[in-house]
């Protein structure tokens, strides 16, 4: 892991709702981070919804495979980045609005990374 990464990713856990858990799981559990892009990325970590069909038959899109770890630790960031970010629980219940909540927190996956990287280096 460079020096650079680990760098990028210290301005993140200055935004409300994303700490120093997420900040480290990222650092040592994905050297990939910087070097993929985003549908790469998600696709790695397992929150890309991935189609399960065969000729005829029609499946239903999930989530699965990836580094689990990431995933959980992800999962646990945005339930407190919801309950302390006004903006992440905007978006959220927008979401909901739509979507089942397990839904929209893998819809909110990429939303945060989005703001991450806009918010994150200020």
């Amino acid at each position: 892991m460079s020096c650079t990464a680990s760098l990028e990713l210290e301005p993140q856990s200055s935004v409300k709702g994303v700490g120093k858990v997420l900040t480290y799981t990222l650092i040592s559990e994905l050297a990939e981070l910087g070097q993929l892009n985003r549908k790469e990325m998600a696709a790695l970590v397992g929150v890309a919804p991935m189609n399960k069909e065969s000729g005829a038959y029609q499946g239903c899109r999930k989530i699965r495979g990836g580094r689990y770890r990431i995933r959980t630790v992800l999962f646990m960031t945005m339930l407190s980045a919801i309950q302390s970010n006004a903006t992440f629980k905007r978006i959220y219940t927008c979401l909901v609005d739509r979507k089942t909540k397990k839904s929209s927190l893998n819809c909110l996956y990429e939303t945060v990374d989005d703001y991450l990287e806009c918010h994150g280096k200020e």
